[in-house]
């Protein structure tokens, strides 16, 4: 009896103990998100320098042909208002730089130091390697919430390779292009986007325990142990889901927004040849400079918004996508623990 209230205590400690390795997964998780968005209000900033020079060389240019009487005042203060939006656009990214900044400074608890390497460049596919296919389901079996229910089930006197087989889906998660894999789509009703994996028992979970001066409460705690692992699993599941559909919905808007800004670009020159040529006014050049402008302002929101994603599916996925070599004195403990019956 006091083997078994001594190997439960253990095992909640260790289910504590993947409680703070859960922690330490998400301020990854907030470190990392809290520096895109420090490297895309950088990249802001480099797009509003780069829009100022180039609405300044058109407010040159209207301004000359204004003295010399071919433009009209609208015209010139039609490049005056381009301009100087693009200067508070500038003032907004500055702003954003230093709040990400300081909260970059305030999450790793001192200032970023001075001698850091330079940053290579920003771009939204090049920070995160690609997901590949065929990306197994047991890596979720190394989150913290599912060991940690696998510690709480062991401290109930639970079998866990019985537990495992019986709740968890051994499946691809990811097919080609790293995309969701039909077999993972299956799991959630089309319909109803509920669970629909049946558990199967083809062993008893729970062996006979030694509590049995208090075997309606260790009945009762078996019952909520397997909820909760049968919950932390489901949860695992559909966060992985969730981020692998947004990986495929991102890289779809990301490659419109990719042949919007060629077509934004072209549209500029055109609109540019055509005013310098006297056939068009200055206005179709402002329109055409503010769409190009906003196009690019939302292709670095959107660059964001899809490598946050993607850390949603790396700490979904328990830290990767990359399975962890196991060693020998390693499978060797885990498969005694599966194997384990308390007395």
């Amino acid at each position: 009896k006091k083997r078994s209230l001594s190997q439960a205590a253990f095992e909640q400690y260790l289910a504590t103990d993947e409680a703070r390795k859960s922690m330490q997964l998400e301020l990854i998780g907030q470190v990392s998100s809290t520096y895109f968005a420090w490297r895309t209000a950088q990249s802001s900033q480099d797009l509003a320098h780069r829009t100022i020079d180039a609405y300044q060389r058109s407010y040159d240019l209207v301004n000359r042909r204004f003295q010399a009487g071919v433009a009209s005042g609208l015209e010139l203060n039609q490049a005056r208002t381009t301009l100087e939006g693009a200067k508070a656009a500038l003032a907004a990214a500055n702003r954003q730089v230093q709040l990400a900044s300081n909260a970059l400074d305030l999450l790793i608890g001192q200032q970023q130091p001075a001698n850091l390497p330079a940053a290579v460049p920003f771009e939204a596919n090049n920070l995160i390697d690609s997901i590949p296919a065929g990306v197994p389901s047991t890596l979720l079996l190394r989150r913290p919430d599912i060991i940690a229910a696998e510690h709480r089930l062991k401290s109930a006197n639970a079998q866990i390779g019985a537990a495992r087989a019986a709740f968890f889906p051994t499946i691809s998660l990811t097919g080609l292009l790293g995309t969701i894999s039909p077999q993972f789509s299956d799991l959630f009703g089309r319909q109803t986007e509920t669970w629909t994996f049946n558990p199967t028992l083809s062993l008893p979970i729970f062996t006979a325990g030694a509590l049995r001066n208090s075997l309606n409460v260790a009945e009762v705690r078996k019952e909520i142990a397997v909820l909760d692992y049968e919950k932390a699993i489901q949860n695992a599941f559909r966060e992985v889901s969730d981020a692998l559909a947004g990986e495929a919905s991102y890289k779809e808007q990301l490659d419109a927004l990719r042949a919007q800004q060629s077509a934004a670009y072209q549209s500029l020159n055109l609109s540019e040849q055509r005013y310098e040529a006297g056939i068009d006014s200055f206005l179709q050049v402002q329109q055409a400079q503010i769409n190009l402008f906003n196009i690019q302002q939302s292709f670095l929101q959107l660059g964001l918004q899809s490598l946050q994603n993607r850390l949603e599916l790396y700490k979904a996925l328990g830290g990767g996508w990359t399975p962890v070599t196991v060693t020998a004195t390693e499978l060797q403990s885990e498969q005694t623990g599966q194997g384990s019956t308390l007395n």
